[in-house]
């Protein structure tokens, strides 16, 4: 059914459940796993417009920090996935927001299945906050499968 399955987490504990769920998926149907986190653009209002940003993403204790992160989240799931049997190849993105690194990431790399938790947000609270889950359902054409 499945044969490459993109899974997308930012480290939290509700990602964490989308991540368990996207590599038993994987490893029950022998899929290929990608597994993804993504580093949004600093984005601090006002300072952006002065320049701020970009002072803060070209120091480089600034980028090894956002790296060191990354890496911390994509350790977690390779425990999680010899625990699940499988192997994913481990990708981290800086400086795109994540709907948009989702997307892009899942068609360059073939991927028939997005798997990826939503917080469930509704109403004001999904308006002020976006969803990320909610711009992958409306900007993709693969599959997403969403872990609440």
């Amino acid at each position: 059914m499945y044969r490459h399955i993109l899974i997308a987490t930012d480290g939290s504990e509700l990602a964490t459940k989308g991540v368990q769920h996207g590599l038993t998926l994987a490893g029950s149907l022998k899929a290929r796993a990608t597994v993804l986190t993504v580093s949004e653009p600093v984005s601090t209002g006002f300072d952006d417009a002065l320049g701020w940003s970009a002072v803060a993403t070209s120091l480089p204790d600034f980028q090894k920090a956002r790296e060191d992160a990354a890496r911390k989240v994509l350790d977690a799931v390779t425990v999680q996935a010899q625990q699940a049997g499988v192997t994913p190849q481990l990708l981290h993105v800086a400086d795109r927001y994540a709907a948009e690194a989702i997307v892009d990431t899942a068609e360059r790399e073939g991927c028939d299945l997005i798997v990826m938790a939503s917080h469930g947000r509704r109403a004001l609270g999904r308006l002020l906050l976006g969803s990320q889950t909610s711009e992958v359902l409306a900007r993709c054409g693969v599959p997403v499968l969403v872990i609440r």
